[in-house]
């Protein structure tokens, strides 16, 4: 088990690296390459591939993200 923070939502938990699910992060822009922070898609350079690393999705948003819900950080309201 390893212990870390979810990339969407900043919570740490715990988790096994070979069954948690992972995003490719570039750490310049907490986005995975290739996208931008409006949402759209660009071809991803080299260097922001080179720099990325797979970051762990917490049980929790992943299931908010396959009901379809918003998941990451929430605002009070």
């Amino acid at each position: 088990m390893e212990h870390g923070r979810c990339f969407a939502c900043r919570r740490e938990f715990d988790y096994d690296p070979a069954e948690v699910t992972t995003f490719l992060i570039d750490p310049a822009t907490g986005l995975p390459p290739g996208f931008s922070v409006l949402g759209r898609t660009r071809p991803a350079t080299p260097e922001a591939v080179a720099r990325s690393a797979d970051q762990p999705l917490c049980p929790s948003c992943q299931d908010r993200a396959e009901r379809g819900l918003p998941f990451g950080p929430t605002t009070g309201g």
